[in-house]
This record gives C-alpha cells, sequence and structure tokens, in this order.
C-alpha cells in the first residue's frame, strides 16, 4: 500500500513566513509540476514584535492556500529558545518519518537571525538520525519506518550567501510575493495599518530587498527571478544539458 501522505518536498523551517520569503517560488514552480509539497513550521513565531501567535497561525494557513501546499503544521517549538537536542531531533525525525519526502529544504545554515541557523542543523542532524531503524518512533500508535530524503537544501535568507544552485521562479514571482503578504502583520501591505512598532521587515524597503536578491540569482541564468540554495554536498545531473 502507498503512503497517502507521502510528500515530493518537505520544507521545514522555524518561522511561519521563512518558507514563502525563502522559497516560496520554488515551492509554486513545483505544485504546478504537480509535485506534492508541504511545509512544517518549527515555533509560531511568537517572539516577533508584531502579531501574536494566532494571527500568525492564520496568516500562515492563509499563505499556504496561496502555495497550494498539500499540509502545513507547526511543532510548537518555543520560539527563539529550541534547541538542537534528542528531544527536539526525535520530533523533527516523526514528521520526516510520517510524509517520507524526497526532498527536504531547511533553513540557512548560518544567517542573521541564530534560530535560523541553529534549526539548519537541527533539521539536517535529524535527516541522518531518520534513517537510522534503530532510533524508534510512532505516528499516533502506529510504528514509522525509518527514511532518509535522498537530498537536502538550505535556504538562503538575510545574509548573502553564494548559491549552490538557482531556481527560476519567474513565472511564480507574482505568486510568492502574494504569499509573502499573506503575513500582513509581518510585511509592508498596502492597505494594511497596525500601531505596532516599525521592524526591520514591516517596511517597504524589505520587500524591494527581496526582490533584488532574486534578479540578481536570476541574471546568473538568464532568467528574471530565481531562488538560490546551498547544500552540504556535491550535487549532479544526469544530462548537461538540463544545465543553464
Amino acid at each position: 500500500m502507498g503512503n497517502n501522505n507521502k510528500l515530493d518536498i518537505l520544507v521545514i523551517a522555524v518561522h511561519p513566513d521563512d518558507a514563502e520569503l525563502g522559497c516560496g517560488g520554488t515551492i509554486l514552480k513545483h505544485v504546478a509540476m504537480g509535485r506534492k509539497v508541504g511545509i512544517v513550521d518549527l515555533t509560531r513565531g511568537e517572539l516577533g514584535t508584531r502579531g501574536t501567535p494566532e494571527t500568525r497561525d492564520v496568516e500562515a494557513q492563509d499563505a499556504a492556500a496561496k502555495l497550494g501546499v498539500s499540509i502545513r503544521e507547526n511543532l510548537g517549538f518555543r520560539d527563539g529558545f529550541f534547541r538542537n537536542d534528542d528531544a527536539h531531533q526525535l520530533q523533527v525525525i516523526q514528521s520526516i518519518r510520517k510524509y517520507r519526502p524526497d526532498i527536504i529544504i531547511s533553513n540557512a545554515l548560518y544567517d542573521r537571525h541564530p534560530d535560523h541557523g541553529r534549526a539548519g542543523d537541527l533539521i539536517n542532524d535529524s535527516v541522518f538520525l531518520a534513517g537510522l531503524r534503530k532510533i524508534e518512533t510512532a505516528d499516533g500508535q502506529v510504528s514509522q519506518s525509518p527514511h532518509r530524503p535522498r537530498m537536502v537544501l538550505q535556504l538562503i535568507q538575510d545574509y548573502y550567501i553564494k548559491p549552490d544552485i538557482v531556481v527560476d521562479v519567474t513565472d511564480q514571482w507574482e505568486g510568492k510575493i502574494s504569499a509573502i503578504k499573506a503575513f500582513q502583520s509581518q510585511f509592508y501591505n498596502d492597505g494594511y495599518t497596525s500601531d505596532e512598532p516599525e521592524t526591520y521587515i514591516s517596511k517597504p524597503d524589505f520587500l524591494e530587498y527581496i526582490e533584488g536578491r532574486a534578479r540578481e540569482y536570476g541574471k546568473y541564468i538568464g532568467a528574471k527571478y530565481a531562488e538560490g540554495f546551498t547544500c552540504r554536498r556535491l550535487l549532479g545531473v544526469d544530462d548537461l544539458f538540463a544545465l543553464r
């Protein structure tokens, strides 16, 4: 019997909106190809200056609908205080084994926000451990089988990092921005007003920065917009003509 939960791509990211900012276009592109994509957020972003965990929950589901993902879940780790330890690893392992993705996309391995690098290491370590049969986990009352995705990619977030691979998201750009703007409490959005403090990401300039980064990555492959990713291992292809 097949696994109805199985995903082709699982994005595991620490804050609601990390997936949209880092790989919203890539998600949209693969969903349009017929791939099953899901998102697991590690925290509810409760330490964010603007909004509440409850508003972020609603915004995350609105964004998920715009992206067309098959699932979006939240593990409820403590924003800012989670650790790369066995308790947290086991919960990530459960998610990996539940959805059995071929590809995982995680947070950047180092970044301005310390949660990003810590989450990147947590997810990377959990991916390896998820393939070990002597680590036992269960989904409810059902024992889970080991599973190790064939590839783990990392987002490029605030810090500039030279990508190992870039994905043309020109046709998905407007959809990506729409998904980002679903987080009205966090990002600049015409017509939305708030009496909460302005932040680094709530200014109009922030979305211009996101666009500038995408234009730069796109330039190198002859595209208008692209998203970049890193990988801890060498990447290979069967057909040189699939490269740009």
